[in-house]
């Protein structure tokens, strides 16, 4: 029975890439939801390690959080950016400005400095020094600050 659970897993995973391959791409407004998500959970995990980096440090909760920014940086965020989501309503209008569609090299410059610190702070939250998470998370905040500076809308 051991041996028949991956090879069913196997199956149905490749029946749903399968049907997911066929499908037409995304309608715009869920593109944009998709990104607003993204955002909305990177968020919530910065709450996390900002309460454990200022207070009572929580070394799992840490790493769960840095973890699961790294995770969202290195999962190709370029794509939530795609032809047709420059303007438009997700959960609300989107707050992306015009120019993050044009400047590809230098979004892609800010995206890859907002990569390297996340891979870094997930490294440094599994060693459990409190205040070396406090430094990487202040260099991981100033990489989200230089593209909303620049590239969304001040709320």
């Amino acid at each position: 029975m051991k041996q028949v659970k991956p090879f069913l897993v196997a199956v149905a995973l490749s029946i749903a890439a399968s049907a997911f391959a066929q499908q037409a791409a995304p309608k715009p407004e869920t593109v944009i939801k998709w990104r607003q998500s993204v955002y909305q959970v990177l968020a919530w995990n910065s709450s996390r390690i900002k309460a454990n980096a200022d207070g009572q440090f929580n070394r799992e909760e840490v790493v769960r959080a840095a973890n699961s920014t790294a995770a969202i940086a290195n999962s190709g965020l370029g794509a939530l950016y795609a032809a047709g989501t420059e303007q438009g309503k997700g959960w609300h209008d989107t707050s992306a400005k015009p120019e993050i569609f044009k400047d590809g090299k230098k979004v892609g410059d800010l995206a890859g400095n907002f990569v390297r610190e996340a891979n870094e702070l997930a490294k440094i939250a599994a060693n459990g020094d409190q205040a070396a998470v406090k430094a990487q998370f202040g260099k991981l905040g100033q990489t989200c600050k230089a593209c909303h500076d620049d590239y969304k809308v001040k709320d």
